[in-house]
């Protein structure tokens, strides 16, 4: 038996977009039923999880992998915010349940 968090409480919702997401881009709500991706620094209030012609799946809740840049986020309670294209850790950030840091990869696993 190993670690794992793949699925745990995953959900998922799908939106507008104007522009195609990059899976694990931390997304925002833009406009009614429609999210983008958020910019740096900014609160994110899900993962995008996939995108095509003007629709985007979401990670709304759930254990999620993200890249993250800067300094590694510490495990437990976390403020994460987006650093434009994955995650970073912030004092201005909400607060997340860090579960597992792979600092060789630039990942972290939190839950939404």
């Amino acid at each position: 038996m190993s670690v794992s968090f793949g699925g745990f409480n995953s959900n998922t919702a799908t939106f507008k977009t104007a522009a195609d997401l990059e899976n694990g881009c931390p997304v925002k709500i833009s406009e009614s039923n429609t999210v983008e991706a958020c910019a740096n620094g900014e609160a994110f209030c899900g993962i995008a999880a996939g995108s095509d012609n003007g629709y985007a799946s979401v990670q709304l809740i759930g254990a999620v992998t993200a890249v993250y840049s800067g300094s590694a986020p510490a495990v437990g309670y976390s403020k994460l915010a987006s650093d434009g294209a994955g995650v970073k850790a912030s004092d201005s950030g909400r607060e997340y349940l860090v579960l597992a840091v792979d600092e060789a990869a630039s990942t972290v696993t939190f839950l939404m």
